[in-house]
């Protein structure tokens, strides 16, 4: 009886993986939404970066102009 059960489990195991695996295989609308959010973020988050970039660039050329004012 055990042997039969253990079986039963392992190729309901099997089943359930074969199926979960399939079933990824093809993308929906959810997924190209997410993927095409993600890369939004990224562009977006890059033009950030380089924003703050020239900004602090900016900022630090004014910091050496009020320096050398002073002195």
């Amino acid at each position: 009886m055990t042997k039969i059960c253990r079986s039963l489990c392992t190729l309901a195991m099997v089943s359930i993986l074969i199926i979960g695996v399939s079933g990824c295989k093809k993308e929906g609308p959810m997924e190209r939404t997410g993927r095409e959010i993600d890369k939004a973020a990224e562009k977006t988050g890059k033009s950030i970066d380089k924003a703050l970039e020239k900004t602090g660039e900016k900022v630090e050329k004014a910091g050496e102009k009020i320096k050398d004012s002073v002195k």
